[in-house]
């Protein structure tokens, strides 16, 4: 997934996504179906528009139409997702009244001004790659209408490990294309090799095994999020509490939160907007 960025690297977003669009299935969308269910609260979106920040791969805004959600807004700055997202659409649901795709920036005020507001703003996994996270976070959260939700994820802020990570992000997207798999492979590989290690020790290889041949968590690809991560940059971070008092700052309460305990990954927020509008001075 990918949004605007003025760092002079960055990574392709598109392509990586355009690659696991190809293997989106009927259970990969369920999934993915479950995923906003859980953590929006809700067994359907009928009536209520989705905007899907950073489309990706388009899985989402997949997943928010079967559930009913009407009208769709999918927008990502690269053109390769914005690509992969209408592929999906085509694929799945063509006749999907209401559903637009386009090349967009969330880091753009005035654009994000321009879509109106939406029940349910949706930002997994795609701020803290613009290069402007927080003035990203600040043009979103105005885009959600009172009342509404915002469900979004943000790499977990380690301190130094998160700056170590950042180098390698920096490597990657400056290595030849050729490079690339391999470097990214070196890099999981004592990830993976702890946890196949723990997997044996816990007489678990099946469950090892089923992480990298079926699907991940939230409908995703292992291998295609491996990459995500080693590649993903630019790179920004926050705690939960900063992007908790951000949001509340701008009228937001937080519902729900899933944090990954001080880890590696993406703390998950899904946060309500006061039914009276609420801007930060």
């Amino acid at each position: 997934m990918g949004v605007g960025s003025p760092a002079e690297t960055r990574f392709e977003f598109g392509e990586n996504w355009r690659k696991f669009a190809a293997v989106v299935d009927e259970a990969r969308v369920a999934e993915a179906e479950r995923s906003l269910q859980a953590m929006l609260g809700v067994e359907r979106l009928d009536g209520r528009s989705f905007l899907d920040v950073g489309c990706g791969s388009g899985l989402f805004s997949l997943a928010a139409a079967r559930l009913g959600a009407a009208p769709i807004r999918s927008f990502d700055y690269d053109a390769g997702s914005v690509d992969a997202t209408i592929a999906v659409k085509e694929r799945f649901l063509p006749d999907a009244p209401g559903w637009t795709v386009e090349r967009g920036d969330a880091t753009d005020a005035a654009y994000i001004g321009s879509l109106g507001s939406f029940d349910v703003v949706y930002a997994w996994g795609v701020l803290h790659h613009t290069g402007a996270m927080w003035q990203a976070l600040d043009n979103v959260s105005r885009a959600v209408r009172p009342g509404g939700m915002l469900f979004l994820a943000i790499y977990n802020d380690q301190g130094q490990r998160s700056a170590a990570w950042r180098v390698v992000k920096r490597i990657y997207n400056r290595l030849p294309r050729a490079l690339r798999t391999p470097y990214a492979v070196a890099v999981i590989l004592p990830f993976e090799a702890r946890s196949a290690a723990r997997a044996a020790l816990e007489r678990n290889i099946r469950g090892y095994v089923r992480r990298w041949t079926c699907w991940e968590k939230r409908g995703m690809s292992r291998w295609h999020d491996i990459v995500d991560w080693v590649g993903g940059y630019p790179f920004e971070v926050a705690t939960p509490d900063e992007v908790a008092a951000f949001c509340g700052a701008r009228g937001y309460e937080l519902v729900r939160l899933t944090d990954v305990g001080g880890g590696i990954g993406c703390n998950e927020f899904v946060l309500r907007r006061a039914a009276e509008r609420h801007e930060a001075a």
